[in-house]
């Protein structure tokens, strides 16, 4: 239902649900139809949560030209009326629901080299690595940096031109605020998009800013081991000295003793010691035996007996 007010047409509001229930079908009719859309969605009470997004949204508050359509646009963009959004270098293209779709597209300029050289060398050694400044674990002074009216990675207003299909004739319509938002929710997921539009490159800033590697130190500054020593009352082996020569022979290792049961057998000595806590099966020294020895007279007769050999035989009688 249209109203007429001196001579202009104009629409009542579309209610929240109504806005989003009305964007599902035209993203529904897109994807049957075959065109690819990369809408915006967003979850929870804040439009962004990192530190790249919530600069984004910032910059744009920051300056008077944006406040008069802002308002309308995070409504817009909350209610899913963003049905598609594309980000290239110094170009932003979108789709927004209103009373119909519209087209809008927006146009940034590249960082000035100037600026981008000194914003490089006021990072110089502030940044530890490309995740760090992905995900936005900064130091204060590096994010007050890169946020710098002006002259840091968010464009100046001078910086930006817009154009809407839509008849509303303001110098930002609730179409373009919403767009703008947009980017502020895409950047959560994907920091690097900002380098893309800017037109500049990650890898150089973070080859200007990454920490540098700390040198070796001094050999004069080397604490000397007699040092040590002393400092915490231990003696260090010299392990240079202590290593033995690539040609010298290797040493033969202490045989050890072998058990068995019962017994402990030892290699040089070559013996059997008994079991300990068990006597051994002869504790005393063994007695001499004992030999018969012969009486005197019996002595005697063997003496007096002649020998078997001595005695002559008989001659045998003739017979």
């Amino acid at each position: 239902m249209s109203f007429w007010s001196r001579g202009f047409a104009w629409t009542p509001r579309k209610t929240v649900a109504q806005r989003r229930a009305e964007a599902e079908r035209e993203i529904e009719n897109a994807a049957r139809r075959g065109k690819a859309t990369s809408p915006v969605a967003v979850s929870g009470r804040k439009l962004a949560t990192t530190f790249w997004g919530k600069a984004w949204c910032d910059n744009l508050e920051r300056y008077r030209d944006f406040a008069y359509r802002l308002e309308r646009g995070r409504s817009y963009l909350r209610s899913g009326s963003v049905l598609d959004l594309q980000i290239a270098a110094g170009k932003i293209s979108s789709e927004v629901l209103g009373s119909q779709r519209y087209e809008v597209a927006i146009e940034i300029d590249a960082v000035k080299r100037d600026a981008w050289r000194a914003l490089q060398r006021d990072c110089a050694g502030s940044v530890g690595s490309r995740l760090d400044l992905l995900s936005g674990r900064l130091s204060e002074a590096v994010m007050a940096r890169l946020c710098a009216d002006r002259t840091g990675l968010f464009p100046a207003p001078s910086a930006i031109r817009f154009t809407c299909s839509c008849p509303d004739h303001a110098t930002m319509c609730k179409h373009v605020a919403a767009a703008m938002y947009g980017v502020g929710v895409r950047l959560d997921r994907a920091p690097e998009m900002l380098f893309t539009l800017r037109r500049v490159s990650l890898d150089e800033l973070l080859a200007s800013a990454v920490t540098a590697v700390p040198a070796a130190p001094a050999a004069g500054r080397v604490l000397a081991t007699g040092g040590l020593a002393s400092l915490f009352g231990i003696e260090l082996v010299d392990t240079a000295a202590a290593a033995a020569p690539p040609d010298a022979a290797p040493s033969t290792p202490k045989a050890k003793p072998q058990r068995r049961r019962g017994a402990a057998i030892t290699r040089s000595a070559g013996r059997v010691a008994p079991r300990a806590g068990k006597r051994a099966a002869s504790s005393k020294p063994a007695a001499p035996s004992k030999r018969a020895v012969p009486s005197k007279a019996a002595t005697a007769r063997k003496r007096a007996a002649p020998s078997k050999a001595a005695t002559p035989s008989k001659p045998r009688a003739n017979r």
